[in-house]
């Protein structure tokens, strides 16, 4: 590993890091701030950071030769704003009902989520390793989703926190659309428009909050826990790929799981030490083993990072290139078969 991949290692672990602040601290932040008005405030807070992060970037030369929203990504767009303005009201009332550690690890469930949603509209393929993967992460979820008692029930909280995975997985797949877009452009399209979305069906039904410095914390919060982690994330897979930054990002719900315990002390359900171990096989399964199988790439045009050892990029350039750049360029139809990851996690701001 050279200077750089460590260097990127370290910042996908970082936006890992950084992203499990979200639950822990977002269930104190509750306590004052109504749940519709907490997700409003995290994915402004998002869209401000990173809106600030673009214009550095323009300012030192950056970004130039990123490739903008077109017309034809509209309903992607459409589809992504409306997910992102469900998804976290659904997260913010499954934390405000349920244990942050809890809610933390089922977060993994989105892994199964965009996995079956997929498949299921874009014909993906699911390895048996991946299946493997889907199967004791789901089990794990099930047994956080169960309260004991005389009679056996599935928590709210924990359904609500599902429902959020779900609608992030359906919203990665409308994300991926979107994938050779400026992904910062595509972060603050996310924060603002589904950060404002969620403030008005607050104000719809009262869940504002007149206390500045709850808000002025759970905008520094958006900020930090998913626009420098998007950041960071972004900045790692440029020369790691997707599939290496995921596994390293894939710590993050068991680092929300270990700030849950020393913030608040209190355990989640009884079935937790069963369920943990279960979630972290599966978490390892879906995001380290890359699988192989035939499969074609349909003739494109576009401009994103790529390197010319990775069976795709077979293109000629006038002078010698080495590594990880980016250019317009064009594939030709190809079909193929390679090493790849079997599912590749998109943490575009979930």
């Amino acid at each position: 590993m050279n200077a750089k991949e460590k260097r990127a290692s370290l910042l996908a672990v970082l936006a890992a890091a950084l992203y499990s602040l979200t639950s822990p601290f977002s269930k104190i932040l509750l306590s004052d701030i109504p749940p519709t008005l907490m997700a409003a405030l995290l994915y402004l807070g998002a869209g401000v950071g990173v809106l600030i992060l673009m214009i550095i970037r323009g300012a030192v030369g950056g970004g130039k030769t990123e490739t903008h929203i077109a017309k034809s990504d509209f309903p992607y767009v459409m589809g992504m704003i409306a997910l992102d303005i469900a998804a976290p009201i659904l997260f913010m009332y499954g934390l405000e009902n349920s244990n942050p550690a809890t809610v933390s690890l089922l977060g993994n469930f989105e892994i199964v989520a965009t996995a079956f949603i997929a498949f299921i509209l874009f014909s993906e393929h699911i390895s048996g390793r991946l299946w493997t993967a889907i199967f004791f992460i789901t089990i794990s979820c099930i047994l956080l989703s169960v309260e004991l008692g005389a009679n056996y029930t599935l928590s709210l909280g924990s359904l609500l926190a599902l429902g959020a995975t779900m609608c992030w997985g359906l919203e990665n797949n409308c994300t991926r659309m979107l994938s050779m877009r400026d992904p910062m452009e595509v972060v603050v399209i996310k924060g603002f428009c589904s950060g404002i979305g969620s403030l008005c069906i607050a104000a719809l039904f009262g869940q504002m909050s007149s206390s500045v410095s709850h808000i002025t914390v759970a905008l520094l919060l958006g900020f930090v826990a998913y626009g420098l982690s998007i950041f960071f994330y972004v900045s790692a897979q440029r020369y790691l790929g997707a599939a290496r930054t995921s596994a390293f990002y894939a710590v993050g719900p068991f680092i929300g799981v270990a700030l849950s315990f020393l913030l608040f002390g209190t355990p989640p359900n009884v079935l937790f030490p069963i369920a943990l171990p279960l979630m972290i096989v599966g978490t390892y399964l879906s995001s380290t083993k890359p699988h192989e199988h035939a499969h074609k790439h349909e003739p494109v045009t576009h401009n994103h990072w790529h390197r010319h050892s990775d069976g795709h990029h077979n293109h000629i350039h006038n002078g010698t290139v080495l590594g990880w750049h980016k250019h317009m360029h064009a594939h030709e139809p190809l079909g193929h078969s390679h090493e790849h990851c079997s599912f590749e996690h998109h943490h575009e701001l979930n």
